[in-house]
């Protein structure tokens, strides 16, 4: 299968990082059964980015149950040197496989180290570098995921420059290549990244840190039309 396949014209992601991870096969449940249909792993090396996050231990216990529930695992690799946790990630269960072009020397042959794998590629790229210059290395990736935050610690506030850069994107970039913005997406800043042209979008904090997460991504849904 593949992005075509498993995701929807709009989707909204619940990003686990933001989650409780005391309760997290029960929440991943709960929003399935509210309509998730793909679930946003960030990996995290502490190099690239400060954080040390999750990784393919945790990906391995819950990929079968996200499986069985029909949806699937976007995992975003926010390390120094993504080629290296491919098969990793491949052998865990995840789906689809996204890395920074600020730390991939050849991302034609990045990519087909993942095709190799059977995973979806997306491409990343940080605030600091300009659509411009990342154009080149976009080239045969499923998506390209426009960060609206400084990669790292869930619950940054948006930065409202993304929707340019996420508009600039949508007119260079082929109508099947989706657009991905992950950080400070809540019920208004959604709707406004929709509109700039991503369609998909990741939501951690306001998904997550409330009392009903299934409620709020509903919300989430609804605001963007998905």
């Amino acid at each position: 299968m593949s992005w075509t396949e498993w995701a929807g014209p709009v989707e909204i992601e619940p990003s686990l990082y933001a989650s409780d991870f005391s309760r997290l096969g029960v929440q991943l449940e709960t929003l399935s059964v509210a309509g998730a249909r793909v679930f946003h792993f960030d990996v995290g090396d502490g190099h690239f980015i400060p954080e040390i996050t999750i990784g393919p231990v945790v990906l391995a216990s819950i990929s079968p149950l996200v499986r069985g529930w029909g949806a699937r695992l976007d995992c975003h690799l926010m390390v120094a040197e993504p080629e290296r946790h491919f098969e990793a990630i491949a052998k865990a269960g995840g789906d689809s496989v996204t890395f920074h072009v600020e730390v991939v020397e050849d991302p034609a042959r990045a990519v087909a180290s993942a095709r190799a794998l059977g995973l979806g590629v997306g491409m990343a790229f940080n605030p600091e570098t300009s659509v411009a210059e990342a154009l080149d290395a976009f080239e045969g990736v499923d998506l390209v995921l426009c960060m609206s935050i400084h990669p790292g610690y869930s619950g940054q506030a948006f930065m409202p420059e993304a929707l340019a850069r996420i508009a600039d994107l949508r007119s260079r970039l082929p109508v099947s290549t989706r657009i991905q913005v992950d950080g400070g997406i809540n019920h208004a800043t959604a709707r406004d990244a929709r509109e700039a042209g991503a369609d998909l979008l990741v939501a951690g904090s306001a998904i997550f840190w409330n009392d009903d997460p299934a409620a709020s991504y509903r919300t989430l849904v609804e605001a963007v039309g998905a």
